[in-house]
């Protein structure tokens, strides 16, 4: 196995990251009992600032070791239009109208799901969010489904009084469920999209070969999380009805996400369409609320972080998969997942050559079943983290508790990709 001293670096470092990760907890901990540095206790205890605080680390790290240069070459040749993208798709996705819609659609199928199985009106909400919203994520892609089922369960579950097991619990079902939601087209998950062109697969091979498998998994997740903590959840207050909003300004919200989603691969564009839309907001700020400006641009440089310091992982990660049968293939590649970007895990695995389509499935199934495992296993995750992640202890997600949490989903869907 072939590296350069920069290469060792970067991996050390990229180790370094994805501990630091697991330590968000005790940073925030810390910056409430140290007046003097809470601060940076602070800092270092978001989590959306730990990939792009050690990218700055790595390319330090390189002007060191190589020259300025050398650093200027290796950001120039990275493709941000991921961040880029989910950055604009947090803002589209989570404006009001969009929420209302949304909203407004859930309340409809909760109500037929009560008159059917004459349940409660808030087991059917959460129900519906953990399963429709994560599907929607193969059409409007996954930041966008996990953003709006985000903010929908901010509402429904996490501004009430919630045990720690329901926190997480629903956060370990709502990230699994959108890494394998959007599988039934080719251009919605990321680690889909980045082998999609490379080895000929359309959505209808995409739905052939994940959809029914993912949607199975999808609904027993869901199912599961609903059976498990159905008494914990607090019913909508009837008065508390949404504000009513224009449907010309819906119609035009949903062209701006439309355009968002189209364009997703040229980032010229969907920038133009996000300053368009900013623009628009603010000409009709009635029906507005503020933009999630912050959240969006804090994922926006965590992703940005995972993509510089990814790109140096190559030397270690291609080896270990051109070794592996496809079974092997399929379990490391959700391992390997969880702590390291899936889309960049299933690119590295495009590049080996001579690779079966029993290999190509292999690698893609076990990367989008790891994907709820850990905040970096997937790319939508920080998003769902930087709504929610005020509502948790200390203001600060577990790491450890998070992967706890996926396990249970992440069996379910190991065993519909296995068996089914």
């Amino acid at each position: 196995m072939n590296f350069t001293p920069t290469e060792l670096g970067a991996s050390i470092i990229f180790a370094i990251a994805v501990l630091h990760t697991f330590c968000t907890a005790y940073f925030e901990t810390l910056a409430k009992h140290s007046r003097s540095h809470a601060g940076l206790w602070h800092l270092l205890g978001e989590v959306e600032i730990v990939f792009g605080f050690w990218a700055a680390i790595l390319i330090i790290f390189i002007c060191f070791i190589d020259d300025l240069d050398t650093a200027r070459a290796f950001l120039a040749k990275r493709n941000f239009t991921e961040p880029l993208f989910v950055f604009a798709i947090m803002i589209v996705a989570g404006s009001k109208p969009i929420l209302f819609i949304s909203t407004e659609v859930l309340y409809l199928l909760a109500k037929g799901l009560q008159l059917i199985l004459r349940i409660r009106s808030a087991p059917s909400l959460y129900f519906l969010t953990l399963s429709i919203t994560p599907l929607l994520g193969s059409l409007i892609t996954e930041p966008a489904a996990m953003t709006l089922a985000a903010f929908l369960l901010r509402d429904l579950v996490y501004r009430h009084q919630c045990s720690k097991a329901l926190l997480f619990g629903t956060l370990g079902v709502l990230f699994v469920n959108v890494s394998i939601g959007g599988t039934l087209t080719n251009f919605a998950a990321p680690p889909v999209l980045m082998v999609a062109s490379t080895w000929g697969w359309s959505s209808a091979f995409m739905f052939s070969n994940f959809g029914i498998e993912s949607c199975i998994a999808i609904f027993v997740n869901a199912l599961g999380a609903t059976s498990l903590f159905h008494r914990q959840l607090v019913e909508p207050d009837p008065g508390a009805k949404q504000a009513k909003i224009s449907l010309a300004v819906v119609f035009m919200h949903l062209l701006f996400l439309l355009g968002v989603v189209v364009f997703a691969h040229d980032p010229v564009i969907f920038m133009w369409i996000l300053l368009f839309f900013i623009g628009y907001t603010t000409a009709y700020p009635k029906h507005q609320n503020p933009l999630i400006l912050k959240e969006a641009l804090l994922v926006g440089f965590f992703l940005a972080g995972l993509v510089v310091l990814g790109a140096l992982q190559g030397w270690w990660l291609q080896p270990i998969l051109e070794k592996m049968s496809p079974t092997a293939v399929f379990y490391g590649s959700l391992a390997l997942t969880a702590i390291t970007d899936n889309a960049a895990l299933t690119y590295l695995g495009s590049l080996v050559t001579d690779t079966s389509l029993e290999f190509k499935l292999a690698l893609v199934g076990g990367a989008v079943a790891g994907g709820g495992l850990t905040v970096i296993a997937n790319a939508p995750n920080p998003a769902g983290i930087a709504i929610l992640r005020q509502h948790f202890p200390n203001g600060a997600v577990s790491a450890l508790y998070l992967l706890i949490a996926a396990l249970p989903p992440t069996v379910v869907a190991i065993l519909a990709y296995r068996l089914i």
